[in-house]
């Protein structure tokens, strides 16, 4: 005798999020999507300006939207996320690796209402997104690790063109950016070749015996050698002294730790210590 299998009722899912929007976000144009019903065109196409930005935002409070949904693409869904933030809506930054693509061709407004609609019934995950001063904070912190590491890459072409010359500067001092090393390469670039004038701009701090550090500075170089160190070293000093600056400025005292000082000596040549110790 056989069992009879008994259907189960279906169930209403109810959504999670009734008044969710959600925005595919592009290059040059948005496409925003509420729910059908909070309007006679429920998926309309704005532009990237910051007019049309504000507009997209006074849409969505004109169909009572409370939390909007945008994936991260790129660095394009920053200035909208800032504005919306700002303007009291709910924002959730989704992977777009976490987002189902409608099965068939993909257009941007079927996206847009597909994505809207996941977000509705609560099924886009979230990323992190750090909040007031831990989002200010890590924007400088970011920053200052560009800069540091441009520098870096400028420092690798400075000792490049250094071995190409056979000047040892950079086997004897302890940076080639520091004091010694930067006032060394500006006389280089200036055309100074004389080792003996090259290792009296040696800093008294430099713990190189002068002996090894002009025997370092015996080189034989060309003259385009000599353009990567000139470009670099100014360069780095730059980028060094963008670095330092790097910090917020409000009264909240958070703060990112300060990079390397720029090295003394000023942007041109600087003399031998002899000379400067007569100032």
């Amino acid at each position: 005798m056989t069992r009879r299998k008994h259907s189960r009722p279906a169930r209403d899912i109810a959504p999670v999020h009734p008044h969710a929007a959600v925005v595919d976000i592009g290059a040059t144009l948005h496409v925003a999507a509420v729910r059908p019903g909070s309007d006679p065109e429920p998926v309309r196409t704005f532009g990237t300006f910051t007019t049309d930005l504000h507009r997209l935002a006074d849409w969505f409070e004109q169909c009572g939207v409370e939390t909007v949904a945008m994936e991260s693409t790129g660095v394009y869904w920053i200035p909208l996320y800032e504005i919306l933030d700002q303007r009291g809506f709910e924002v959730v930054i989704v992977n777009a690796r976490d987002a189902k693509n409608v099965p068939g061709r993909k257009t941007d407004v079927s996206d847009a209402a597909w994505l809207q609609r996941l977000h509705e019934y609560g099924l886009l995950r979230a990323s992190f997104r750090p909040k007031g001063e831990i989002a200010t904070l890590r924007s400088y912190l970011r920053q200052r690790e560009r800069l540091l590491d441009q520098a870096a890459a400028h420092i690798q072409h400075m000792q490049k063109a250094l071995t190409e010359m056979n000047l040892q500067l950079h086997h004897v001092v302890a940076d080639v950016t520091g004091v010694t090393g930067l006032r060394i390469l500006r006389a280089l670039v200036a055309g100074e070749r004389d080792p003996d004038t090259l290792a009296a701009y040696s800093d008294p701090r430099c713990k190189a015996p002068a002996e090894t550090l002009r025997a370092a500075l015996v080189g034989n170089d060309r003259e385009e050698h000599v353009l990567c160190p000139g470009a670099g070293s100014g360069t780095v000093r730059y980028l060094s002294s963008q670095g330092g600056r790097v910090r917020p400025a409000d009264r909240s005292g958070v703060g990112a730790p300060q990079g390397r000082q720029p090295a003394s000596g000023g942007g041109a040549a600087a003399g031998p210590p002899q000379a400067a110790a007569g100032q």
